[in-house]
Formats: C-alpha cells, sequence, structure tokens
C-alpha cells in the first residue's frame, strides 16, 4: 500500500494504459480502415456497399456515387434497410472518418461482419482525386 501511495502518478498511469488496450474488446473490437484505392478495389471486387453516415447537408456537397445515406443519428432506427447486405462488405464514410468509425460499431453489434470505415472519410477520398457527385 505504500508504494501506491508513493508512485500514485505511474499506477494511475498504468491503469489508464492497460484500460486503452481493453477497451477494443470490451466494445466489439477495433474497426478497419480503409485507404480510398482499397475501398475502390472493394466496391469493384466485391461489391461492397457504401453507407455515407454525414449530416443531409454535407451529404448534399458531394458523395461517393451510389452510395446509400443513413445518418449516424438514424442508424439505429434505420438499420433494418441495410440487413439485405449483411453478408456483403459495408464500406462507412462520413467527413474525417470519425463518425464511421462509431457507425462501424454499431453495425457490428447488429451483426454485421465486414463493416469497415474509409480511414479519413470524404476529405480522403477527395484528396485522391476521386469523384464525388451531387446526384441523388
Amino acid at each position: 500500500m505504500e508504494f501506491v501511495q508513493q508512485n500514485m502518478i505511474w499506477v494511475a498511469l498504468a491503469v489508464v494504459s492497460g484500460g486503452m488496450l481493453i477497451w477494443p474488446l470490451i466494445t466489439g473490437g477495433t474497426v478497419a480502415h480503409l485507404t480510398p484505392a482499397e475501398a475502390t478495389l472493394m466496391m469493384n471486387r466485391e461489391d461492397a456497399i457504401v453507407l455515407d453516415v454525414r449530416e443531409t447537408s454535407e451529404w448534399g456537397s458531394g458523395h461517393i456515387s451510389g452510395a446509400r445515406h443513413i445518418t449516424l443519428g438514424q442508424l439505429d432506427s434505420r438499420v433494418s434497410e441495410l440487413e439485405k447486405f449483411k453478408e456483403r462488405p459495408i464500406i462507412v464514410v462520413c467527413a474525417t472518418g470519425n463518425r464511421s468509425a462509431s457507425a462501424c460499431g454499431n453495425l457490428k453489434k447488429h451483426g454485421f461482419g465486414k463493416v469497415f470505415s474509409l480511414g479519413g472519410g470524404v476529405s480522403a477520398w477527395r484528396d485522391a482525386s476521386l469523384p464525388l457527385t451531387t446526384k441523388n
């Protein structure tokens, strides 16, 4: 007990770092991130579904052609719309990759096995000079 009191900072650091290592196991694992090139290959070779979870205003400013749009806030109530694609890879997209990682975890909890996040989101897609469309 004396050791813990004298080394409180080190003990706290060990507890926090251990928690960070265990967190992915508790939340269902980590999310696989794809580069735009990997996502394009998966779309072409494995008929992957692209799910855009950005807000409607972001979607309207440009999205990946053929993507389905369900905002992150609506995902729980509309996940049944994706049930028919459960066996296909799903690439989740947002603006920068943060919301898509959250959506991937949500989809995994609903039993979707092949779920990927576009690393860097639409920003990375645009930076790779890949096309976006404003058509629905």
